[in-house]
């Protein structure tokens, strides 16, 4: 069962097939990628293609930042005991990370704490709480990294113990109500800086104790672990993200954090790092000690001085990743199933699927896939032996996961996150009626053309075009990423060169020509169903491949279709 096609759009006016004007100081192209996507506000092009770390705005625009700054400059004179709570995917384990080498910067040694995705839940639940005080002792100030803004029963009751929490976070606030914290430093309660992940928002605040009392801290040597962390929570590449995550990724390729060069290492990183890099081989394999309920092993890694120590954690967390693809190409084939018994990709506007059998560490992932897939909001939910669901969701562009759940509301136990990702809870008898109302939902708060599977490219370009200069052009572009797509280009009229060769999980590798010119190129996922005869029009991104210390240009091929009109016949 196929998805609906995808309707291919242009972002504006074409790029000219020969270009003759060289007295730009930037490429044609370079230029025509702006312009489709448009500069920021008072931003020059120099600016926006070589930005600087001083450009970095006041940290203390962000909400609750002096009274933060303040409470822990308090912990740190009177040396109080300070526990650290945080997520256990890649931006809650690098902001931990973070705030703990901030504190010992300070002379304050911090515990920290993760709650285990399986019994526990995300966040400040309960059962993650009384864990944490049975741990160690307890603390005088709990920050929470990456969770707390919707958590006001629970900061309640540890406010009602005692123990000051503040909560250091960007998930959306709830409507109307604020935890009773000494201090909610979250650029959604009324910033501009809304896109910052949690680890960007920890590195702020760094940024304002610094501010505020000089130390030997070189947070620029940390910034790394920012980009790691933007890169992998799916936040908008703009503004300030984009900036730091440029800047993070040059000091990846050098960096100082042992367990960051092992993973590099164990994934076969070499050379300058992209956000590929971090997006296909780091990040997952850091979030799957989380999925695998083994989130201390991620945070060790980034936290470990031990160069011998650093690998040992790089290989357990590269096994941990492939218990994890096992359990989801498991649940996908699943998943699959019961949609071809059940589900209608024209009609159907929504995929809601849960199981017993389904490990609750991968839905997530496996939602995302669907979602691609399908182009449907989707959420995939592993069920206990109790009858507890608990579920990741994935939207498509335009349609609010936090306010879908806010309208489902009677029908989940709990439920919250990002507009494009978020979690929920539900019992199992409720699945079929929170299906029926989230369809419902849906479709009043989209339009037809919004349900639509597009692909949107930038340029439509020929392989002559094509070359190791342009990809140096189009790299100034970087970083890519979510609100700064990587750029797709098509090209019209492509032959097969030798047939596809078939390789795991359903990719191909592909020679292609056009006219005279060759391109390899890669179609991952592209063997699952049958391909159009040739000549072909193609969508595709660009990429550098390094092999044996050869960099070549790579197509990444996003889509394919029978050519509407075959420009390089034979």
């Amino acid at each position: 069962m196929r998805a609906q096609p995808f309707r291919w759009i242009a972002r504006g006016e074409p790029f000219p097939k020969q270009v003759t004007d060289a007295s730009s100081a930037f490429p044609p192209i370079l230029e025509h990628l702006i312009r489709q996507r448009g500069l920021p506000d008072g931003m020059d092009l120099e600016g926006y293609l070589r930005p600087l770390l001083k450009d970095l705005a006041d940290p203390f625009l962000l909400p609750d930042m002096r009274a933060a700054v303040d409470r822990i400059l308090l912990a740190i004179d009177q040396g109080q005991k300070v526990c650290i709570f945080g997520d256990y995917d890649v931006d809650g384990v690098a902001s931990i990370a973070l705030m703990r080498k901030i504190l010992l910067a300070y002379g304050l040694e911090s515990r920290y704490f993760i709650p285990r995705r399986g019994p526990e839940g995300y966040g400040l639940s309960t059962a993650a709480i009384d864990r944490c005080k049975q741990e160690g002792p307890k603390p005088d100030l709990l920050i929470t990294v990456d969770c707390g803004t919707v958590s006001i029963p629970e900061v309640a009751a540890l406010r009602a113990d005692g123990i000051d929490v503040l909560i250091v976070d960007h998930h959306e606030p709830p409507l109307g109500e604020r935890p009773d914290c000494c201090a909610l430093v979250n650029p959604k309660c009324g910033t501009a800086f809304t896109y910052l992940c949690a680890a960007g928002v920890v590195f702020k605040l760094g940024h304002a104790l610094m501010k505020t009392r000089k130390t030997d801290l070189n947070l620029k040597e940390m910034i790394d672990l920012v980009a790691v962390a933007t890169i992998s929570d799916i936040v908008p590449m703009i503004g300030e993200n984009r900036l730091m995550v440029r800047h993070g990724l040059k000091q990846l390729s050098n960096t100082l954090n042992p367990g960051l060069r092992a993973l590099q290492e164990v994934t076969g990183m070499h050379g300058a790092a992209s956000s590929m890099d971090v997006g296909f081989r780091l990040g997952p394999r850091l979030n799957a000690a989380g999925r695998m309920d083994k989130p201390e092993d991620a945070l060790a890694i980034l936290t470990t001085d031990c160069r011998r120590m650093a690998h040992e954690l790089a290989h357990k967390l590269d096994i941990y990743n492939r218990e994890r693809q096992t359990h989801e190409g498991l649940i996908r084939r699943e998943a699959v199933e019961m949609l071809t018994r059940d589900f209608d990709p024209v009609t159907d506007p929504v995929i809601v699927l849960g199981s017993r059998s389904w490990h609750h560490g991968v839905v997530g992932i496996v939602a995302s896939r669907l979602m691609r897939q399908y182009y449907k909001p989707t959420f995939v939910i592993a069920i206990d032996d109790q009858g507890v669901g608990k579920g990741s969701g994935r939207s498509i562009d335009g349609l609010s996961l936090v306010d879908a759940i806010r309208g489902c509301e009677r029908d989940l136990i709990a439920g919250g996150g990002h507009a494009m990702a978020a979690g929920i809870s539900i019992q199992e008898e409720n699945l079929d009626q929170f299906r029926k109302n989230f369809a419902a939902y849906v479709m009043e708060h989209s339009n037809e053309d919004q349900r639509q599977p597009k692909l949107w490219y930038d340029a439509e370009i020929a392989f002559d075009q094509l070359s190791m200069e342009f990809l140096s052009s189009y790299d100034l572009l970087q970083p890519f990423g979510n609100g700064n797509p990587q750029p797709v280009f098509v090209s019209r009229g492509v032959r097969l060169n030798r047939s596809p060769q078939h390789m795991k999980n359903h990719h191909l590798r592909l020679m292609l020509r056009q006219g005279y010119h060759e391109q390899d190129a890669v179609f991952f996922g592209g063997g699952e169903h049958p391909l159009p005869d040739p000549p072909w029009d193609i969508a595709f991104t660009i990429d550098r491949n390094t092999f044996r210390g050869r960099t070549t240009l790579q197509l990444n091929i996003q889509d394919v279709r029978a050519a509407e009109v075959d420009e390089f016949a034979d």
